[in-house]
């Protein structure tokens, strides 16, 4: 049955309904004044800058404790706000409702109700302040930054750097569990050497790699290159195998639809355009690669057949041996799992292998894998979920014993998935108990100081980790170097409201949603809601966030985006930050969010949707 609106009902049903309604609502502003986070946390804990956006955390929080749907409903049937946009500003949205309420009761509530027109302001003001801060100066119609995050290959250009800043980049990100301090220095001279000729100052965010847990090491598959033309659904050659032949194991910087192909230099002198280099390769098969272009460091040739290339194989011009392959890198580790299989996560590093099988396909031995971090093996409880790869693959604990956990494989595509060395194991019901930041964190922070605008805190799941890094920033004195808490785990999700007040101590602070983790710790189909609620929490408290992992990720690799993905990025315009990951082409990719989030500008602002004039509505 539908509730009745309150214009439908008697003068005095309808006035005794008005008067539920404020007595409601001072109930909710008496439960805000008296929120326990403020009596804990005393403004003055606060750095001065984040002192109105703590209490403000403090009387959302309270308010968000009970359900608020059925008051709002009414409220919006006396044409008064919902409250559901009051995340900035919550105790005045309240006041301002009360206000209302009191004209139409002729009420006043016992505490002095007397909402301020400059809090809803000061609200947006705090929020945008500290993003300026944290993050830099926005561009002229577009207030979220891009934020982008470099590899030492594409930075070797400064020029790249340069381009990618006047498509729409405002500050760049340093992953710490990778590469080191000569690789991250090359890095921010670049990144100063292009803004230097773009005139606009660059952001540097360097993430610690904090206690990410990852498999452990995998045997090597052999050394061989697989070399394949593109075929089409026939299995005709659509398109030839380009090539590279020279010196270098890799293709020239932004090629990446090749293989090169290690030669001696020497050879390459010999080589000249229309030359078909004759070889067998490891299948015995007859093969042949013709030069298509030579120039000064290598030469290009195409194949239109498939070739397994073994190191040493000799390379014939005419009948005559001109030269051989060089030293070919084994082929990547892997190990096949299938739902139903079984994997033990070992303490020992040693490469790991797939299940061992005799010749009547019995099992000899267990496929197994290393634990970067063996002390939380023992922290495993049995039926307990295990996943590996962002997701890819799923477990649950079947056993725990003498330091290893045996897991059955649960979740897998049909035909299997296939696990690879270094990467990530999340444990979303397992209580684990370790700090955010490791040594080799602590060693990193001394680069970091040294270079960076703000430290990305990896792994936080408790207000203790927050209190150490910046313990340690004012040991190294910076203490006030931007700090940006990763949200990437379970944990560190339920106790959000804790780790933002310890946040809050400190003068410049933002918000990282680790979709990709969050997603694989919380499931797929609560990504949508938790995101929602870092989003909420964070406004209240006026800080920023960057909204990360898998954005426009096809268009940045593939140069082509999905549907699905456009859409994402239109909404991340409610967050402060977006940020870009990895790609061949993450030029097109700034390009097209720079375009996305200038449009979406127009049309949104956080929850609010704001009401341009629709081309639509012209001429009704």
């Amino acid at each position: 049955m539908l509730e009745r609106s309150s214009s439908d009902l008697p003068p005095n049903d309808r006035r005794t309904a008005i008067d539920g309604l404020f007595d409601e609502l001072v109930e909710v502003r008496s439960r805000m004044l008296a929120s326990p986070s403020l009596m804990t946390e005393a403004p003055e804990k606060f750095d001065s800058g984040h002192a109105g956006g703590a209490r403000n955390l403090a009387h959302y929080l309270s308010m968000r404790a009970r359900d608020m749907r059925s008051m709002q409903q009414r409220l919006v049937q006396l044409g008064l706000s919902s409250l559901g946009r009051s995340e900035g500003h919550a105790l005045a949205s309240v006041d301002a409702v009360l206000s209302r309420l009191g004209e139409l009761t002729g009420r006043t509530a016992e505490a002095p109700v007397s909402p301020e027109v400059r809090a809803f302001e000061c609200a947006r003001q705090d929020l945008e302040m500290h993003t300026e801060a944290l993050l830099g100066a926005p561009r002229e119609g577009r207030g979220v930054r891009v934020l982008v995050t470099l590899e030492p290959e594409v930075t070797e250009d400064a020029a790249v750097l340069r381009t990618w800043i006047d498509r729409g980049m405002d500050c760049v990100r340093i992953n710490c569990a990778h590469d080191g301090p000569s690789k991250w220095e090359r890095m921010i001279a670049q990144v100063r050497r292009a803004e230097a000729q773009s005139g606009r100052r660059m952001r540097v965010l360097m993430d610690l790699g904090g206690p990410k847990l990852r498999t452990g090491p995998v045997v090597s598959g052999p050394r061989v290159l697989r070399i394949r033309p593109v075929h089409d659904d026939l299995g005709r050659v659509e398109v030839p195998a380009r090539v590279w032949l020279s010196p270098h194991s890799r293709p020239p910087m932004g090629i990446e639809d090749a293989f090169a192909l290690p030669v001696d230099p020497l050879l390459v002198e010999k080589l000249e355009v229309g030359d078909d280099l004759e070889f067998e390769d490891a299948r015995g098969s007859a093969r042949t690669l013709r030069v298509i272009q030579v120039l000064a460091d290598g030469a290009w040739a195409e194949t239109h057949k498939t070739s397994y290339v073994l190191a040493g194989t000799p390379l014939v011009r005419g009948k005559k041996r001109i030269g051989e392959v060089g030293e070919i890198a084994p082929l990547e580790g892997l190990i096949h799992l299938s739902v139903g299989e079984c994997l033990v996560l070992t303490r020992a590093l040693d490469p790991g292998h797939g299940t061992r099988r005799d010749a009547f396909g019995r099992t000899l031995e267990l496929a197994r894998i290393g634990c970067s971090l063996s002390e939380v093996l023992p922290q495993v409880q049995v039926g307990e979920h295990v996943w590996f790869d962002d997701g890819r693959i799923g477990s649950v604990v079947r056993a725990v014993e003498d330091g290893q956990v045996v897991v059955e494989i649960t979740d897998a595509r049909a035909g299997g998935e296939k696990l690879r060395a270094d990467k990530g194991i999340n444990l979303p019901d397992t209580r684990l108990d370790l700090p955010a930041l490791t040594p080799k964190d602590v060693h990193d922070l001394a680069f970091v100081v040294q270079h960076a605008d703000a430290v990305g805190l990896s792994f936080v799941h408790r207000a203790e980790d927050v209190h150490e890094l910046s313990e340690r920033l004012a040991g190294l004195g910076r203490p006030n170097l931007g700090i940006v808490l990763k949200i990437e785990t379970r944990r560190a999700f339920d106790r959000l409201p804790e780790l933002l007040f310890a946040a809050l101590k400190n003068p410049s602070v933002g918000v990282m949603i680790a979709r990709g983790d969050m997603a694989v710790e919380c499931g797929w189909e609560r990504l949508a809601e938790v995101q929602e609620e870092i989003l909420w929490l964070c406004e209240a408290a006026r800080i920023p966030v960057i909204w990360a992992t898998q954005v426009l990720e096809s268009l940045a690799k593939d140069g082509r985006p999905s549907r699905a993905e456009i859409t994402d990025a239109a909404m991340s315009e409610r967050a402060e930050c977006v940020m870009l990951n990895k790609g061949a082409h993450v030029g097109d990719a700034i390009l097209a969010l720079d375009s996305i989030l200038r449009r979406m500008q127009a049309h949104q602002r956080k929850k609010t949707a704001m009401m341009r004039p629709l081309r639509l509505a012209q001429g009704y």
